[in-house]
């Protein structure tokens, strides 16, 4: 009797890491087609510091999110930042400055996603992805010169 108790808990303890397989693989985006992420070595982005990623020609994606990791120490509500697309021969075709919502205005909670007093926000840039950019360069217009609590800079292109 007691053996067979055994079986059915080691089939038990298959069948759960089965589900839990097919559940990760389920979860995992196919339809990224780029995704990359720069580190902040200080955990704060210098105003002098331009944040870039190179974009590989010919990619089809819909949809370009941008991702911003910070923590407790970032002392303001939102970030300015302004973004600069640029072809391949490195001509500026696009340059806008936006407002990134961090934390709520009236309670100070962080609106990024995330556990302890790190947090991770993810949105939407409004590009034209037909405008057939290169390279983007992402720069704080913050107005401080060490913009402390910054930890990493992202960028995902997604095919819908």
């Amino acid at each position: 009797m007691e053996i067979k108790i055994k079986e059915s808990k080691m089939g038990r303890q298959h069948f759960y890491l089965l589900i839990g397989l097919i559940l990760l693989f389920m979860s995992c985006n196919q339809n990224r087609v780029y995704e990359d992420y720069q580190g902040m070595e200080t955990q704060s982005w210098n105003i002098d510091d331009t944040v870039s990623f190179k974009i590989n020609q010919g990619l089809n994606f819909d949809k370009t999110v941008f991702i911003f990791k910070y923590n407790n120490e970032y002392e303001y509500r939102n970030l300015y930042i302004r973004y600069i697309l640029e072809d391949s021969l490195g001509v500026e075709i696009e340059s806008r400055l936006i407002n990134v919502p961090l934390f709520e205005s009236t309670t100070g909670k962080p609106l990024g996603k995330g556990y302890g007093n790190t947090f991770s926000f993810f949105d939407t840039l409004p590009i034209n992805n037909e405008i057939g950019f290169h390279q983007i360069h992402f720069i704080q217009y913050m107005r401080v010169d060490n913009l402390k609590g910054i930890e990493a800079i992202g960028l995902k292109l997604i095919k819908n």
